[in-house]
């Protein structure tokens, strides 16, 4: 299982940034060429990450890091020469921004197998996450979401997705309600992971908290974040607790205790334990163990 509770920005032009971002052990780092770059810099920028993921990635494979680039949009004049310079660098995920049809995807993944191609990278190697943000993207989020063997995860990109209701942010995220549940639906259906937008006041952790344990409620994976103090805290909220570890052990061991006794219906603490019961306890485990928490019997 790969974790994906935290992937953090960091701009693909700041070397200071980025050579120390893998200390803080976010399960995934999404060097970014686009929102937080000048278009004055976006070449340079293009050069650093290809240079920086051709020295570091085996260090960060070993580390268990997964390395994400976020790409201009393709009908931009930087779109298809990011891709050059990205899958040819070794980066593990494109993500598509402001995604909005299938054939965004389809137009980015057809430039990605031609690069692998020339470069003799094997096809398939590289894979892409996109983001949503705006209504459209949303409404067609299903579709996105089975649009490509490749595609790992999708995103909502809360400030575009909120600019384009025409409204604002709120403490009570209200207004991305909707989007969310559309996304984090389409994603748990295509069997993809799902990522919750940035929480942009770095100095309130009760209000993050807040934020992520709702959507962690919601069924997302984790959140993207823009720093690195935010890792702690979202990896608190979406690493299962001693309690729901303990629980999840003792609903295995019984029902492994009732599968050799040939019994079909059995009970934990008095509750009536069923397929999807068992199914979360396992998931619970799964979690645990990809988090590293050594579980109770496990080695």
């Amino acid at each position: 299982m790969k974790l994906r509770r935290s992937m953090l920005f960091v701009p693909g032009n700041n070397p200071g940034i980025m050579k120390d971002a893998h200390i803080y052990r976010p399960d995934s780092i999404m060097f970014d060429l686009e929102d937080a770059i000048a278009i004055t810099e976006k070449d340079s920028a293009r050069f650093m990450i290809f240079n920086f993921i051709q020295k570091f990635k085996d260090l960060y494979k070993k580390l268990g890091i997964e390395t994400v680039v976020r790409i201009n949009a393709l009908d931009t004049e930087f779109g298809v020469e990011d891709l050059e310079f990205m899958v040819r660098s070794g980066i593990e995920v494109i993500r598509i921004p402001k995604t909005e049809k299938p054939e965004d995807v389809h137009e980015v993944e057809a430039h990605i197998e031609r690069i692998e191609k020339e470069a003799g990278i094997e096809v398939g190697t590289t894979k892409i996450m996109v983001a949503i943000e705006s209504p459209l993207g949303a409404l067609n989020a299903l579709a996105i979401a089975k649009s490509s063997p490749r595609l790992i995860g999708m995103a909502i990109g809360g400030e575009d997705y909120v600019t384009n209701l025409k409204t604002t942010r709120s403490p009570e995220g209200v207004e991305m309600l909707m989007g969310r549940s559309m996304i984090v639906m389409a994603a748990r259906s295509a069997g993809i992971a799902a990522l919750d937008s940035v929480y942009s006041d770095i100095n309130n952790d009760e209000g993050f908290i807040r934020e992520a344990s709702t959507t962690k409620q919601m069924g997302f994976d984790g959140k993207s974040l823009i720093h690195p103090r935010q890792i702690e805290l979202v990896h608190s909220v979406y690493t299962p607790d001693e309690k729901n570890i303990k629980k999840s052990l003792k609903i295995v061991k019984a029902t492994e205790e009732a599968l050799a006794a040939g019994k079909g219906v059995f009970t934990v603490d008095g509750k009536m334990v069923d397929r999807p019961i068992i199914d979360r306890a396992y998931h619970v485990l799964a979690l645990a163990k990809a988090a590293g928490i050594k579980l109770e019997g496990n080695e």
